[in-house]
């Protein structure tokens, strides 16, 4: 059985998405991965995340979660990236990353990988499946292979039927559901079976 190396990579101001991030790293190890767990550098000014408690306290509580590198992106054979919805489209800290990857998609390192995304916002209609399929164009132009979930498992239908992504919808901390933890771990599970074919 091939040995898969998934980078899980996430950005999150309060929590939702490492909590989504964290699901995945748990599904490719389960399903036999070798995992890396980073999230993307923050960018805000101090005083904005000084304004918000919850933003605050969760950079503090995670900051021992290492950051993203492009030597992540090279050393893995899929990719799980977590975002939150910013009208309709990536965190600006995720796309300033993401951006970074010019030298290594120049030199088609990130070519054949495998790929997916999730995403969340703080409600129904806040742009989660439009923020899914934004940071898929960047994949596509990497030359990655995006793998969704689809509906290949009753999960997905369990956490609110998103083919593209699991999407979560949260107005708390304490709003994000088993339901869609689940389909988080089911999307990497089926990310690290297709990656790992690929190498077979």
């Amino acid at each position: 059985m091939s040995n898969v190396k998934v980078a899980v990579i996430y950005y999150s101001s309060t929590g939702t998405n490492y909590r989504l991030a964290q699901a995945a790293e748990e599904g490719a190890k389960e399903a036999g991965a070798e995992v890396r767990l980073r999230r993307v550098q923050e960018l805000a000014p101090q005083a904005a995340i000084e304004s918000n408690p919850a933003w605050k306290a969760h950079l503090e509580a995670t900051k021992d979660v290492p950051v993203a590198t492009l030597d992540d992106l090279e050393w893995a054979d899929a990719y799980i990236f977590s975002t939150p919805t910013r009208f309709g489209n990536v965190s600006s800290q995720m796309k300033q990353f993401l951006d970074t990857a010019g030298p290594l998609w120049a030199q088609g390192k990130l070519a054949n990988k495998v790929a997916t995304a999730m995403s969340s916002a703080s409600n129904f209609h806040g742009g989660q499946e439009a923020t899914v399929l934004s940071l898929y164009t960047t994949l596509y132009h990497w030359g990655t292979i995006v793998v969704t979930p689809g509906y290949t498992d009753p999960v997905i239908f369990t956490a609110g039927g998103n083919p593209y992504g699991t999407t979560a919808t949260v107005n708390d901390q304490l709003s994000l559901d088993d339901k869609t933890l689940a389909a988080a771990k089911y999307q990497a599970k089926r990310v690290v079976e297709i990656a790992r074919k690929l190498k077979g």
